[in-house]
């Protein structure tokens, strides 16, 4: 019997254009705000799959196809999620979200995905606890970065 080898994406979406625009806030604040409600993970993954065809053409749409892609996690409030991919195609996905440039809805807001970790699953869902937790209080060093 063969294993199904995969690997786990830790992404973050930041807003990098929002910078400067609320004086009243720090701007790790604004950088790093909520996700709209509009985006679920199955637009997300048809804007993945989108950018994938449009970078790698038939080629990226094979590799992605028959369940190789799937969001095992996505939190609005952190603007987090954690993409299943298989080991053979990670590299693909990772490229087509360095970029996407705004989110996959209709008039969605420019900003940028930035790939935090590659993992597999304990580990993954270990460091978006820490990772939410450590964004809350800013002075905490991630243990994971040591």
């Amino acid at each position: 019997m063969v294993r199904i080898k995969e690997r786990y994406l830790l992404v973050k979406i930041l807003y990098p254009d929002e910078l400067g625009s609320r004086h009243d806030l720090p701007d790790i604040v604004v950088i790093n705000q909520p996700t709209t409600d509009q985006l679920n993970p199955a637009a997300l993954l048809r804007g993945i799959r989108a950018e994938t065809a449009s970078l790698f053409g038939d080629y990226g749409s094979g590799a992605l196809e028959g369940g190789n892609l799937s969001i095992k996690y996505f939190s609005h409030a952190t603007s987090t999620f954690i993409l299943r991919i298989s080991r053979s195609s990670y590299r693909l996905v990772w490229t087509a979200l360095t970029f996407m440039n705004s989110i996959p809805v209709k008039n969605g807001k420019p900003c940028v995905f930035r790939v935090v970790h590659r993992m597999t699953i304990r580990r993954s869902l270990t460091l978006s606890v820490i990772y939410s937790e450590n964004r809350t209080n800013r002075n905490a060093k991630l243990s994971w970065q040591t």
